[in-house]
C-alpha cells in the first residue's frame, strides 16, 4: 500500500525533474485558421475534401486552465485539435505495431528466461497487459503523466503552447534532463538529424505523419473489434489465428486498479 502511494504521490507532483537549467525555445508558427485547416486537407494524398461533420474547428473549447477568458478562439482551438490528432496517430501507430508484436510468438510464447513473475505463455496482447501487476501499471501512467507535463511546457518559461501559436505535435527537447540521467530524446533518439532538415521537407514528414496517424487509429480499432467480436473485421477474420480476447475490452483503464 505505501509503494502505491508513493508512485501516485510522484505521478501528481509534476516534473520538476525534468526541467534543464536552460532550455531550448521550442519552434513557434502563425496561429492557424480554418482556412489553413482546409488548405492542409487539400495537400494531403488522403481522402479529398475538409470533413468536420461537428463543426469542431468553428468552435472556441474552454479547457479551463489554458482559457481564463472563457473560451481558446479559432486559432487556439484549432492548434488543440492539430496537437490531439498528432498525438492520438502517434499513440495508435505504437499501439498498432504493439499489437502486432504481442501477438507473435516471440512475445506471448515460451521464455527462457519469464519476464515478470507469474508469466504466462500464448497470451493475447490485452491478456498481457491483464498480467502486469498493479504496481507495474503505476510505474508506466508516471511515467506518461510526467511525459505528459513536460510536454505541455511545465517548468519552462520559453516553452511556447500549441495553443497560444506553438508547433503542434511538437515535443521539447529531454535529454540530459534529471541530472543527465535521461540519455536520449522522445524525437530522434539516435540524433539522425531530423531537427536539422530542411522546412519544406519536415512539412512533408508531417502530413506523412498525420495520413499514418489516421490509419493506424483506423487499425489498431479493427484490432480491438476482431479479438473481442470475431467476425466484425472480415479481413482479419481470414488470419488464422488472430488472438482474440474473452475478458473486458475497458480492461486498459478499470482492471485490477483496486488500492485494497
Amino acid at each position: 500500500m505505501g509503494f502505491k502511494l508513493a508512485v501516485l504521490a510522484l505521478a501528481l507532483s509534476g516534473v520538476e525533474a525534468f526541467v534543464p537549467s536552460s532550455a531550448s525555445r521550442a519552434p513557434t508558427q502563425l496561429s492557424e485558421t480554418k482556412a489553413d485547416l482546409v488548405e492542409l486537407q487539400k495537400s494531403l494524398a488522403g481522402p479529398p475534401g475538409f470533413w468536420d461533420p461537428l463543426s469542431l474547428a468553428d468552435m472556441s473549447f474552454d479547457i479551463g486552465w489554458d482559457s481564463p477568458n472563457g473560451g481558446l478562439g479559432e486559432e487556439g482551438t484549432i492548434g488543440w485539435l492539430r496537437h490531439a490528432e498528432i498525438k492520438h496517430g502517434r499513440v495508435a501507430m505504437a499501439a498498432f505495431l504493439g499489437f502486432i508484436a504481442g501477438s507473435t510468438p516471440l512475445v506471448s510464447g515460451e521464455h527462457i528466461l519469464k519476464p515478470y513473475s507469474g508469466y504466462v505463455a500464448g497470451c493475447t496482447p490485452q491478456e498481457q497487459w491483464d498480467n502486469i501487476p498493479i504496481e507495474g501499471k503505476l510505474q508506466i501512467f508516471t511515467l506518461i503523466g510526467m511525459l505528459e507535463s513536460y510536454g505541455e511546457g511545465a517548468g519552462r518559461d520559453d516553452f511556447v503552447h500549441y495553443t497560444k501559436g506553438g508547433q503542434p505535435g511538437y515535443f521539447p527537447p529531454i535529454k540530459g534532463m534529471s541530472s543527465n540521467q535521461i540519455k536520449f530524446d522522445l524525437y530522434d533518439p539516435f540524433n539522425f538529424g531530423f531537427r536539422a532538415k530542411s522546412a519544406e521537407s519536415r512539412a512533408r514528414g508531417l502530413k506523412s505523419e498525420i495520413l499514418n496517424g489516421r490509419a493506424a487509429m483506423m487499425g489498431i480499432f479493427g484490432f480491438i473489434s476482431e479479438s473481442k467480436v470475431p467476425g466484425s473485421v472480415p479481413f482479419l477474420s481470414g488470419i488464422k489465428g488472430f488472438p482474440h480476447y474473452d475478458g473486458d475490452v475497458m480492461a486498459p483503464f478499470s482492471h485490477d486498479f483496486s488500492m485494497l
